[in-house]
């Protein structure tokens, strides 16, 4: 049998390899479109999401280890799909709106998710604050954009 925390963390690179899917048109598109102004920090948003898996896949491994629920997981995988789609589905059908209803989507499951994470553990819920303060932002800064480049 393999160590939870081995199962946890592969199943989330397995989902995070996804963003992968994208073309070098895809890319092309997005880094055409612009940006807010006050968006200086766009270099560390990938430091961002390192952050935001790892300590997503800790508190999925906390949590497995006192409920051992797999509705749970379930519940943790979903929220790792819907971030993740965020890139590729926006790219794919050049929307920024659509990445702006995902990012929303997200940060609401995420908070649904947030709940009764905390019941169960203190520390398993902490681990999840860094999505719930950053996924906002990102929503707002992919809203923004929509309205930078119209007909997007």
């Amino acid at each position: 049998m393999f160590p939870a925390w081995l199962v946890i963390a592969v199943v989330g690179v397995a989902i995070a390899s996804a963003s992968s899917l994208l073309s070098s048109r895809d890319i092309k598109w997005f880094k055409r479109q612009r940006r807010p102004d006050w968006l200086t920090f766009e270099f560390a948003i990938p430091i961002v999401w390192t952050v935001v898996f790892i300590c997503g896949g800790w508190s999925a491994y906390i949590v497995w280890r006192q409920t051992q629920s797999w509705w749970f997981m379930a519940g943790y995988v979903l929220l790792e799909l819907l971030i993740v789609s965020y890139t590729p589905v926006m790219c794919k059908l050049q929307n920024l709106r659509a990445g702006t209803a995902i990012g929303a989507a997200g940060f609401v499951f995420g908070l649904l998710l947030a709940w009764p994470v905390a019941q169960v553990d203190t520390k398993a819920f902490l681990l999840l604050l860094p999505y719930l303060l950053w996924s906002p932002v990102g929503t707002l800064i992919t809203w923004q954009m929509a309205q930078l480049n119209p007909g997007q």
